[in-house]
């Protein structure tokens, strides 16, 4: 699975390298799950849109928080079906987080990334969800004697959310976690991004383990609420 990430690229170079404008992106050494995140979509591909990390489908209730899709059933899940035949994105990243029990007091988290750090882009879908509507609540005697209605409280809009294909790992991951994240050849971003379905399935197999490197970080990672360059250095 993939359910951390960096992403302390500069502005320029993100810029540079997805050709779209990043804004004032601050770094990030511990991307996580409810954070609002840069993604690239197919209906604005010349800027990045901040999204909450989770996706929610636009048919449902509540909201769900759904961090990752399996490449092998995403055609078919009720979840993710819609948005990957019309909403999928590019989620920018510059390496990603596995935990691998390794018979201590806990889990040790590994980085995985390229050796020179550069950005990639893996394969997201995402979704505009309304939030229901709220109830009118009594709010007891009117001006005339009678019940009073309250004003529903207005929402916030739609929100916005991603979730992260994963598929079978390579060679690297494979000692570290059953699943990773599908990353996308920088040749294979414009066709993920407005390829027909067929095409765009083609896409979801393991990167090549080749260039891919993974070492151990700091159990400091464990907690979202930390974010520091030293995350990513290797330990031990």
């Amino acid at each position: 699975m993939c359910g951390r990430y960096t992403l302390f690229a500069s502005a320029a170079d993100l810029e540079a390298r997805f050709g779209a404008d990043f804004g004032g992106v601050d770094p990030s050494y511990n991307c996580a799950p409810g954070q609002s995140l840069p993604v690239i979509t197919d209906e604005t591909p010349d800027r990045a849109t901040r999204m909450e990390w989770g996706l929610t489908p636009s048919w449902a209730d509540e909201s769900f928080g759904l961090i990752n899709a399996r490449a092998e059933t995403v055609r078919e899940k009720r979840s993710f079906a819609d948005a990957f035949e019309r909403r999928r994105c590019l989620v920018p990243a510059d390496g990603f987080y596995e935990w691998v029990d390794e018979g201590g007091a806990e889990k040790t988290p590994y980085r995985v990334a390229f050796g020179d750090d550069r950005p990639f882009a893996m394969a997201g879908l995402y979704e505009r969800w309304e939030p229901p509507e709220p109830e009118t609540t009594q709010t007891g005697l009117g001006a005339f004697g009678g019940g009073g209605d309250a004003e529903p409280e207005p929402d916030d809009g739609p929100v916005e959310t991603f979730t992260v294909v994963t598929t079978e790992p390579n060679e690297v991951v494979a000692d570290l976690h059953h699943r990773m994240a599908v990353i996308l050849e920088p040749d294979e971003e414009e066709t993920w991004l407005r390829g027909d379905p067929d095409a765009a399935a083609d896409l979801l197999d393991p990167y090549p383990a080749t260039d891919l490197t993974a070492h151990p970080v700091s159990t400091r990672v464990n907690s979202p609420a930390v974010d520091a360059p030293e995350l990513i250095e290797p330990v031990g």
